[in-house]
């Protein structure tokens, strides 16, 4: 005996998890337990260490998503079957401490039986070796030949393969395979364990990275017992496909049920809140957050940045941004993004000096955020600068978001020439484009009227396989109608695989461009018998081309669609419904469109402003522009235009010159040769030539203006 305790005090420590059993339970020789009494010493450690370990047992049972499942995988029995995944601690199956409830528990949640010893191991060799063939199938994107071992795994053995379908699932996620991920969920099913709340959460995330938002929820509302991951999986699945309203309605429903939402949850559901512009649920949220103490997460504050922006609230997102107790570069790179998207490209270049200064280096995804803002502020010379210095300054390699947000930048600012001979460098250096390049470029092409360069991309397009691609396919369609070639693009139309309401949309908007309203019209009615749902885009594009055919009864059916699919509010749709009633010559039904709108933007007013002036009422039109200003709606460039047409058309000089001057000293808005246009057609129709003669002399811009001369 005294020999069988030196071996074992020698060779193991006392924590040493293969220790016997009666390394705990034999006390030493009185003579060696010294005054101290070393045996109570070690009688409470060993109590202590049974605690520990059931408390860690039930941890697990609480939630087993959160230990990662080692036992199909583990090359030694001396390696976990669990582990934490975020403080690591370990777990054996056959462990000598594990409390005797434990087994039972494996059981009922469906988790497998244990064994201890090497009866475990003799009993799960097989499945050891399969579900690491199976892992190493998923990884490789080999899904059929998986399901296929697995299915001889249930077959072949009793021992419940969990590992292997958790393999399958998060294969078919990463693939996107949706068909071989609902034959994972029957497997499950029939091996009764579609309860079992660790892979009913998998199956949930599955479906929702598959696109099944549906086959997701039947999941979700199937399951017997939901934890916080259950809930976090599902409103991710409704808040990824868009449907941002239902995330956060799911969110409230579950903290009815009394759960505690963790970090993840509340950054889902920002998101969503950002998606949709709901500031007020986002507040909400935001104090939801303090209250939990989650305000310090780098994470956390990163999206509520995101989401305050995303709603208009720069000022707010800003001063949260300042008050961040710890910032990285997606905080930055969020900032920044916020001011792009809010149209303020200085302070985005701003926040850009500041962050090297403060010598955080930014990252690809920074410097398209940089990019974009510049694109949207017509700051194209400091994109530019800002794309170049990537590479030579910071070390990073553009890569294709950064060269499509440059190429962007170029082609949504009119330079079209420069979007294209970028892409001709972006393509000697190797990279390699994407569906949003083209897309982009394909747009510019469109702006230019290049057909032949729209065609050497469509080339390229079916040399990358981006032929497919329903987005790149209606931007084809639509750079064909814009240079002209409506039967190409409607052949192309034709034979495209896959069509949306934006392919519709992109050839009756091709029709009604080249003045093929008749075209535009019965291509609708075509859409309409193949089931596809008109948006709003659809309805604006029709009624444009009503208005250019003064076809009123065809405008008439086309108000009477919009009421029938709940478009009469939408801002846009009512305002061009206001200018094609103007243009049919029923002013008074334009008019009393406009009174009853919900609501009216500068779009609006200038509409009902030009049809007024295209019928001839120069009086009405400036009644409604000082309405306008005294409503606090501020004019734009159109609107000036409109206005200035309105004073031609009806000879009105002095109101005329008024509101030209006007423009630069109370609106600050620069003007345009189109407003030059006008006051030269505006003096000349009144027989004021040598004014109008003198007025083109100070213009200081190029003297090629059309005079519009009507001198009747």
């Amino acid at each position: 005996m005294a020999l069988r305790m030196t071996i074992w005090r020698f060779s193991r420590g006392i924590n040493n998890r293969f220790n016997p059993p009666w390394v705990h339970a034999r006390p030493e020789p009185a003579e060696q337990q010294g005054s101290c009494g070393f045996s109570t010493l070690k009688a409470s450690g060993y109590a202590g260490r049974l605690l520990n370990m059931e408390q860690r047992w039930k941890e697990f049972f609480a939630d087993p998503s959160q230990w990662w499942d080692n036992r199909f995988t583990k090359k030694s029995s001396k390696h976990p079957d669990f582990k934490h995944k975020s403080t690591l601690e370990a777990l054996w199956v056959d462990g000598w401490l594990n409390p005797c409830w434990v087994n039972e528990r494996m059981v009922s949640m469906a988790l497998g039986h244990i064994q201890s010893g090497d009866g475990l191991k003799s009993r799960a060799r097989d499945c050891f070796c399969n579900g690491d063939k199976v892992s190493r199938l998923c990884q490789e994107g080999r899904l059929k030949e998986a399901l296929h071992m697995v299915e001889l795994m249930v077959q072949e053995t009793t021992t419940t393969p969990i590992g292997a379908y958790l393999y399958l699932l998060k294969g078919c996620s990463k693939k996107k395979a949706l068909a071989e991920g609902k034959q994972v969920h029957a497997l499950i099913a029939q091996s009764v364990l579609d309860s079992n709340i660790f892979l009913a959460n998998t199956l949930v995330h599955m479906y929702s990275k598959c696109g099944s938002v549906l086959d997701a929820h039947k999941v979700f509302s199937n399951m017997p017992q939901r934890n916080v991951y259950s809930w976090t999986a599902i409103i991710s699945a409704y808040a990824n496909s868009g449907q941002g309203e239902e995330a956060i309605n799911l969110f409230q429903q579950m903290q009815r049920t009394g759960l505690a939402p963790d970090k993840v949850v509340f950054v889902v559901v920002l998101k969503a809140c950002a998606s949709l512009a709901a500031l007020e649920q986002g507040k909400q949220l935001h104090s939801d957050i303090i209250k939990r103490g989650f305000q310090s997460d780098v994470i956390v504050g990163n999206t509520l940045v995101d989401m305050y922006a995303k709603c208009g609230c720069t000022d707010d997102a800003r001063e949260l941004f300042n008050n961040m107790s710890e910032r990285n570069v997606v905080s930055w790179s969020a900032m920044i993004a916020g001011y792009a998207q809010n149209g303020l490209g200085k302070e985005a270049l701003a926040l850009y000096e500041h962050m090297k200064q403060e010598g955080v280096q930014p990252d690809n995804v920074t410097f398209v955020c940089v990019l974009s803002a510049c694109a949207h502020s017509r700051l194209v010379d400091e994109g530019r600068c800002v794309f170049d210095s990537m590479r030579k300054d910071h070390g990073v390699t553009p890569d294709v978001v950064s060269w499509s947000a440059m190429i962007a930048g170029y082609a949504q600012n009119g330079l079209g020439k420069e979007a294209l001979a970028l892409y001709e460098q972006m393509k000697q250096e190797g990279v390699q484009p994407n569906n949003v390049t083209f897309v982009v470029l394909l747009k510019a092409c469109a702006s230019l009227a290049a057909l032949e360069q729209g065609k050497q991309l469509h080339s390229d397009i079916i040399k990358r396989g981006f032929q497919s691609d329903v987005i790149v396919e209606s931007t084809l369609v639509d750079m064909y109608a814009k240079c002209g070639c409506t039967e190409d693009a409607r052949e192309l139309f034709n034979n495209m695989s896959e069509r949306n309401v934006v392919s519709w949309n992109a050839m009756i908007a091709g029709y009604a461009q080249n003045g093929l309203g008749k075209e535009a019209l019965a291509l609708y009615e075509q859409m309409k018998q193949e089931g596809v749902q008109p948006n709003n885009v659809t309805f604006v594009v029709l009624l444009k081309a009503c208005a250019s055919l003064a076809a009123l009864e065809q405008g008439k059916q086309l108000h009477s669609d919009i009421i029938k699919r709940g478009f009469q509010s939408d801002v846009i749709v009512g305002s061009t419904l206001v200018d094609m009633y103007a243009k049919c010559g029923c002013i008074e039904d334009a008019r009393e469109l406009f009174n009853y709108m919900s609501e009216r933007n500068v779009v609006s007013w200038s509409a009902m402003i030009a049809g007024y002036a295209q019928n001839g009422l120069g009086k009405e039109a400036l009644a409604l522009y000082e309405q306008m200003k005294q409503e606090g709606v501020q004019p734009n460039n159109v609107t000036f235009t409109c206005v200035l047409s309105a004073c031609a058309h009806s000879r009105l000089v002095d109101e005329g010159r008024y509101v030209f001057d006007s423009m630069c000293k109370d609106h600050d808005v620069t003007p345009t040769k189109e407003h030059y246009a006008c006051m030269v057609d505006l003096l000349a129709r009144a027989g004021c030539w040598v004014d109008a003669e003198l007025f083109t002399n100070k213009m200081p811009i190029s003297h090629s203006v059309p005079l519009l001369v009507n001198s009747g």
